[in-house]
């Protein structure tokens, strides 16, 4: 229907004519209360929002020659992240020329998720950033 017509069905009714496709052939238009479908739209991403899961990432860092006791102290931090199921990033620093033996990190990283294995699977494998070697561990679906 013509422009004109449109537009005075909406002013009788006391609505807005918006415009929908207008890439269409003809423009595709329609009658609606434009206020309120912008309440709609944001009640709707507001709702979105609220139902969102946000998925903290805890970090855990220890240095290449962490001592045993203070590894399974981290260790047990770790295990109870998972169970929340909060994803968490291990990372080992090295300090000075420690980071001529990268491999006593990967062990270490190595150790790390062996321990925690039923709860967590890898998510990226350990590897060397600068003078960080870091991993992410995800909770598996069961946890």
């Amino acid at each position: 229907m013509p422009l004109h017509e449109a537009l005075s069905i909406a002013e009788q009714k006391e609505l807005d004519l918006v415009e929908v496709a207008p890439d269409a052939q003809p423009p595709v238009c329609r009658l609606l209360d434009y206020g309120k479908f912008r309440y709609l739209q944001k009640k709707k991403t507001q709702e979105a929002k609220r139902n969102a899961t946000f998925v903290a990432v805890k970090e855990v860092k220890m240095g290449a020659r962490t001592n045993t006791h203070d590894l399974e102290f981290k260790v047990r931090n770790i295990r109870r992240f998972l169970e929340r199921g909060q994803r968490v990033k291990v990372s080992v620093f090295f300090r000075g020329r420690e980071i001529t033996h990268p491999e006593l990190g990967r062990a270490m990283l190595n150790g790390v998720f062996d321990e925690v294995q039923d709860l967590a699977k890898l998510d990226v494998s350990p590897k060397l950033e600068g003078r960080n070697m870091a991993m992410l561990l995800t909770p598996k679906s069961n946890a």
